[in-house]
């Protein structure tokens, strides 16, 4: 699975799961942008990757700094290819905890970031008659668990937002899909093991074993690696068979 040269632009991509797939892309010969709203963090990420690669600010829930991203995109290599809506953030509490500002921050980063994004690929994309537009769903994007409404709304949202962009898009070249892990180790499912153990009054090991990874065939997590390489395979699959559709990466807790 080669991106020999293909301008592929990963949202949250200076840590975590975005790092990951940066990497792997890079590996496969793609040029990454590194889309963070923490600059340092992304120039540091995109040295790391080698030549070609290159790092800069954006926060995806303004308008105007996801265009000025996506321009200085162009400018420096003149097309892009795939994006991945990678950028997220996860707050745990009950609904009627959540104050509204809260709520649209979760969603905002999710939904509006993958949005954004789009909206300011697509033009690019088509004019070239070619693309592929990868949003980081969850499990959540066809389950849901307490504590987590705005997150489990968001993802369910980016179902509709990838099988709409799917049917406008087809015809012009351009398909999309999403990627719905399970829970992945990473730091931000650390900090929600004792978050979840205060809330449900159960042992952070009973979180982990029952809450997160009760339902797997293998009492294992995702691993960033899971997720990279089901990214790669859908930025690589080269036609539109496979455009509209959601792949669980979760050792076996949601089944389709």
């Amino acid at each position: 699975m080669r991106l020999d040269n293909k301008i592929c632009v990963i949202t949250g991509g200076a840590s975590g799961i975005g790092l990951e797939i940066a990497k792997r892309f890079a590996a496969a010969g793609g040029n990454v942008v590194v889309a963070d709203i923490n600059i340092d963090a992304a120039n540091a990420a995109a040295k790391s990757l080698g030549d070609g690669h290159i790092g800069i600010n954006m926060d995806v829930t303004d308008p105007d700094g996801v265009q000025t991203g996506i321009d200085k995109v162009i400018d420096t290599y003149g097309r892009v290819d795939v994006l991945l809506s990678n950028a997220g953030i996860q707050m745990v509490k009950r609904v009627e905890e959540f104050t509204f500002d809260e709520w649209r921050k979760v969603v905002s980063i999710h939904l509006d970031g993958a949005f954004l994004t789009s909206k300011a690929v697509l033009p690019h994309m088509y004019r070239q008659k070619s693309g592929t537009i990868l949003y980081m769903g969850s499990v959540h994007s066809q389950e849901a668990s307490a504590l987590k409404a705005p997150y489990v709304s968001a993802k369910h949202a980016l179902m509709g937002l990838a099988r709409t962009i799917a049917k406008e898009g087809g015809e012009k070249g351009v398909r999309t899909n999403v990627i719905c892990p399970g829970f992945v180790k990473t730091p931000l499912v650390d900090k929600q093991i004792p978050e979840q153990a205060k809330d449900l009054g159960i042992s952070e090991e009973e979180v982990v074993n029952t809450v997160m990874l009760g339902e797997t065939v293998d009492k294992e997590f995702t691993t960033v690696e899971d997720v990279a390489h089901t990214a790669l395979f859908l930025a690589t699959f080269p036609s539109n068979a496979l455009t509209g559709q959601s792949i669980v990466v979760s050792h076996g807790w949601r089944m389709d």
